[in-house]
């Protein structure tokens, strides 16, 4: 594989299924579609934690959550680990993002040249009510998911599109003879969309009539999981309460709306770069930080293991990569570590051949469906250590102090089924369990993840103070104030 420049799209919170390319055929998604159909698109792309800056931290290290202790909204990413950014940087490469980070702050050693019109956690801190989990803090803003849903205006649209006009003018300078280099480059475009408030352009929202969308799956009340902690972590993140029939079909179409905006978006870059001529070394990463779950199973947001949540788009097009091709390969964010340096021509220092990420070009040639996948949960709305291990057909979900999960995701791809309690399956759920000890002992990791959480709440006052100060609901776009609510 030759080197190559690399331009790296995310998104945020962009449900996997809702992508023309992924057997969709309700949403309009001509642009991502088009890049799938000249590159390879992964059926089994997981995020290692279904919420943002944990997510966006084993991205950046190719290490685990556990690995990072980047344990939720507010233990961002500051630097300390060295990311794929620094080792570009090491060896002379230019590396620029645009956009959403979610880190901690600008000033921080990131592992980017420059950093242009950045979003990170609000003041430094980021969510402080996310800590208490013992049990769960109730949230402030649950009603305004369901109430702000439809056309309008939104701060992250405006943002959205100023991230997608600085980064056409980037690729447009880069195309300059005196802005050359015998060195590949990355340009790391991070939008914030479809992520809620849900609040779609009218010229978007109109694409998508509330009537005629589906209502989510499994949305009955006899339907959804009874499991005890997915249960807990429901009542705390209470959407669900704010919505009916009517509101839940406005918020899919809103956010279907979103989603074909984010599509207009990565076109405009797209077309960018190939106006300036470099569309032939360049290779193209598309991803997300997880997914949402859009009332699937009576849930809303992210923060669970069902496949809405933590399975995740990953699309990779360009010079040496299989066109028109798919890949049941099991991959991973902390994949993308591995995968950036490869496509630059930079070798793995020796300090980092022990991380468990693996180049996303390899796994486009031909990847190992019988990976074990891992995700995993310490975050808002948890009163437990929740893993998830995707290991070939089965999907199995550990929880720390209750009863595990398992679904068959061949024959039960929308998780209907919970097999864990079927004397039959024992053989199944015994490999997945070895699989995820394989890794890290889950009740030490869980109690690690406490004891952080608790050191943190005691050095920002105290559980009352962090209760006083209450829930912002989303961090703001760049300029807009945060809206707090108790």
């Amino acid at each position: 594989m030759k080197p190559c420049n690399t331009l790296f799209i995310l998104s945020d919170e962009h449900q996997r299924d809702i992508t023309g390319c992924y057997g969709n055929t309700l949403v309009k998604t001509p642009n991502l579609d088009a890049l799938a159909a000249r590159g390879t698109r992964f059926t089994r792309a997981y995020t290692p934690c279904p919420i943002c800056v944990p997510a966006r931290t084993a991205l950046a290290t190719g290490r685990h959550v556990f690995q990072t202790r980047s344990w939720d909204n507010a233990h961002p990413y500051h630097g300390e680990i060295p990311s794929w950014g620094h080792r570009l940087m090491d060896a002379g490469h230019e590396v620029v993002s645009i956009g959403k980070l979610h880190y901690r702050d600008a000033q921080d050693p990131n592992g980017f040249s420059e950093e242009i019109l950045p979003l990170h956690v609000l003041g430094g801190i980021g969510d402080l009510l996310g800590l208490i989990r013992n049990p769960p803090a109730p949230r402030g803003n649950m009603q305004a998911l369901a109430r702000d849903a439809g056309p309008g205006a939104s701060s992250y649209t405006d943002y959205d599109r100023q991230i997608a006009a600085e980064a056409c003018a980037w690729l447009q300078r880069k195309a300059q003879p005196a802005a050359r280099s015998d060195k590949p480059w990355v340009l790391f475009v991070s939008f914030v969309r479809p992520h809620f408030p849900l609040i779609a352009p009218p010229e978007f929202f109109a694409m998508y009539p509330p009537e005629q969308m589906p209502l989510p799956r499994l949305y009955a009340s006899g339907e959804r999981p009874t499991h005890e902690a997915v249960r807990a972590l429901r009542d705390c993140m209470n959407y669900d309460d704010y919505f009916d029939e009517a509101k839940a079909r406005i918020a899919i179409a809103a956010y279907y709306a979103l989603v074909s905006l984010l599509d207009d978006n990565v076109g405009r870059v797209l077309g960018a770069l190939e106006q300036a001529g470099l569309m032939d070394n360049t290779r193209i990463i598309y991803t997300s930080d997880h997914g949402d779950n859009l009332g699937n199973h009576g849930l809303w947001g992210k923060s669970v293991m069902y496949e809405e949540s933590a399975a995740i788009p990953m699309i990779v097009a360009g010079p040496d990569v299989p066109r028109n091709a798919v890949s049941d390969g099991a991959v991973s964010l902390i994949d993308c570590y591995r995968t950036v340096l490869d496509g630059a021509g930079v070798p793995l220092p020796p300090q980092d051949l022990v991380l468990p990420s693996r180049s996303l070009w390899e796994a486009a040639h031909g990847g190992d469906p019988r990976r074990a996948v891992l995700s995993e949960y310490h975050a808002a709305g948890s009163n437990t250590g929740t893993y998830m291990i995707r290991l070939g057909r089965w999907k199995y979900i550990h929880f720390v102090g209750y009863a595990p999960q398992l679904f068959d995701l061949e024959t039960d791809p929308f998780e209907s089924t919970d097999l864990a309690g079927r004397s039959d399956m024992r053989a199944v759920l015994a490999e997945c369990e070895t699989a995820l000890r394989a890794t890290l002992d889950p009740e030490q990791v869980s109690r690690q993840a406490f004891a952080d959480q608790n050191a943190m709440i005691a050095a920002h006052g105290g559980e009352t103070a962090i209760r006083a100060r209450g829930d912002f609901g989303y961090t703001p776009a760049p300029g807009e104030k945060a809206g707090f609510a108790t």
